[in-house]
């Protein structure tokens, strides 16, 4: 089907034919003034994913990086031209709009930058040397937005923009992902209303159910891609639609809206990808790829991050080796988007099902043993359960005496490697640039145990420790560069190229990419050297008898079609053959 004909179908899917054909015409106009004001966009869908082993995301907050006298994502620009250029080609803004809670995740004007950080050219000057990802935090709205003022006052048609519910309504099937109240009462023109808060009394879920909520986030989306974005991450898309009597998660009509907005951008500025940001467990989470990758292009891999802190706190790749190994590259045109920390918790969902309870515990254990917080979830039958663990990914890793050691820094990166190896697009979360610590100040100065993840720096005393001769932060930025830098020449590290994880020691994850240009990469996560070796024929790479480590330079040789090598204790290693003409003997 043409997109068009796409939408059509999802809109009746959504309201019925009588509702859905008057919605179309003002659909269909909205895309003719977008393609008529932004002609370039238009062109045929790419038969590919248009990303390669150039893309990383660095994850950072618009003002991450402060300086006195200049609008912060000033700052950010100067940061990545000085220190990521040539490693980094792509970078998530998370929200940049004014906002009133949850460190921009409560907006009150989603057309706006957010004065403080900067200003929409500062947005476009980014976007001339990096590739841009924003937020579309569309589950929810500030209660301090035009939109719910409109609503308290009654006006039209904002009155209809949000979900009021009796407050006696049974809502105990609802999937809570906070333990907290999940109707908010207000007080409106029209007297007393409780509305839908799924993530707290700032954050008012907006009614998709009302087709005219569809045509305004509709606009709010058609706004970012003419300002550049061409990733559009969908924030707790998840949650979108309710129904009373259901679990309000994942509900057709969700899979309805994301596919329906899929169509709408196929149709207009088709190079522009949809990431579902939806933290459960893996089956559900992929189900947003959709029918033949219908729907998202990209969906986070939630799993990886609960099983390397796992692999790490065990010294034992099994769990993740065996998880990854039943992973399949969506397609060419759809990917996974890896990451292990971000400004989130460390969400322990998706893991449900492939840790054990007592394994889960674990993490939890090491997580309070090491400073971190933990954050709860309400479940339908009055319980709680854990959601996610509030820690910088450093301070999980690596106990407080090790911190500033080789060992800490070597045993961080190792867990990098492995996310920068598997396929997928890597999504970099800023403090992980610099191993950060966990900052207790700014959980006190908030009051919320996810600070402990976000705090800002100032960029000049940053940019000091950065050279002060054996800084943890110095260090860590260094190796990453070096991580990086080496992906982005190895196309056998193209983020839909072939995966085959290999079980080759009990320590050491171990995973084969690419094909034409293969690249077996290893992760030693254990404090030990672990010696192995691998049957070049039982992985079709016995033409292969020279192998170079691209992040060391060591040089291996096979002897009798068997490659054997020994790992230092957390050690990487990105290995590729050597064309025979260049071929040495193991150094």
């Amino acid at each position: 089907m043409t997109p068009e004909e796409r939408m059509r179908t999802h809109l009746e899917f959504l309201y019925g034919p009588e509702t859905a054909a008057g919605t179309w015409p003002r659909l269909h106009a909205k895309l003719h003034t977008f393609r008529q004001a932004h002609p370039h966009f238009e062109a045929a869908a790419p038969p590919a994913l248009p990303l390669s082993e150039q893309d990383a995301v660095l994850i950072t907050y618009a003002d991450q990086f402060r300086r006195p006298g200049q609008a912060p994502l000033h700052t950010l620009g100067d940061f990545l031209d000085a220190h990521l250029a040539g490693a980094v080609n792509a970078v998530h803004l998370l929200p940049f709009f004014p906002y009133s809670s949850d460190d921009g995740f409560s907006v009150i004007d989603y057309h706006q930058v957010d004065p403080r950080v900067g200003s929409w050219p500062d947005v476009a000057r980014l976007g001339t040397k990096y590739r841009l990802m924003f937020d579309a935090v569309i589950n929810h709205i500030s209660s301090r937005s035009e939109w719910f003022q409109a609503y308290l006052r009654q006006e039209a048609p904002y009155r209809g923009y949000f979900i009021e519910v009796p407050p006696d309504t049974d809502l105990s099937k609802v999937v809570r992902p906070r333990a907290l109240p999940l109707l908010t009462p207000v007080e409106t023109a029209a007297g007393g209303r409780h509305v839908w808060t799924t993530f707290s009394d700032d954050q008012i879920d907006l009614n998709y159910a009302n087709p005219e909520v569809l045509l305004a986030i509709i606009d709010v989306l058609l706004r970012y891609v003419s300002m550049g974005a061409e990733i559009i991450r969908l924030d707790a898309i998840a949650y979108l639609w309710k129904e009373v009597g259901t679990p309000c998660i994942h509900l057709p009509q969700t899979h309805a809206v994301i596919k329906l907005w899929r169509a709408a951008l196929d149709a207009v500025a088709p190079h522009v990808i949809l990431l579902t940001e939806t933290n459960v467990p893996h089956e559900e989470n992929i189900s947003y790829f959709g029918q033949g990758g219908d729907e998202a292009q990209m969906v986070y891999q939630f799993p990886l991050a609960p099983l390397v802190l796992h692999t790490f706190l065990t010294g034992d790749a099994g769990k993740l080796t065996a998880w990854a190994a039943g992973l399949e590259v969506p397609s060419e045109r759809t990917a996974f988007f890896n990451f292990i920390a971000s400004h989130d918790g460390l969400g322990v969902r998706p893991a449900e099902g492939i840790l054990t309870a007592s394994e889960l515990d674990a993490l939890v254990a090491r997580t309070q043993a090491h400073g971190g917080r933990v954050s709860y979830k309400n479940n339908p039958d009055g319980s709680r359960s854990v959601y996610e663990l509030n820690i910088t990914l450093y301070d999980f890793l690596n106990p407080s005496e090790e911190a500033d050691t080789d060992t800490g820094i070597s045993r961080f990166l190792a867990s990098q490697a492995i996310m920068l190896s598997l396929a997928g697009v890597p999504g970099i979360y800023v403090h992980s640039l610099f191993g950060s610590r966990n900052c207790q100040a700014y959980v006190e100065e908030t009051g919320r145990a996810r600070s402990i993840n976000r705090e800002k720096f100032d960029l000049d005393d940053l940019e000091a420790a950065l050279r002060r001769p054996g800084s943890r932060s110095g260090r860590v930025l260094a190796g990453y560069r070096r991580l990086l830098e080496a992906r982005r020449r190895l196309p056998g590290l193209h983020p839909t190229r072939l995966q085959r994880v290999l079980a080759l020691h009990p320590g050491v994850f171990a995973v084969l990419r690419g094909d034409r240009s293969p690249v077996l990469c290893l992760a030693n996560v254990t404090g030990a050297a672990a010696s192995l070796s691998l049957e070049l024929g039982t992985q079709k790479l016995e033409a292969h008898t020279a192998w170079e480590n691209r992040l060391s330079g060591q040089r291996f040789r096979a002897a009798g079609g068997v490659l054997a090598l020994a790992l230092a204790p957390y050690e990487s290693a990105w290995l590729c053959p050597v064309p025979a003409a260049n071929e040495i003997t193991q150094v």
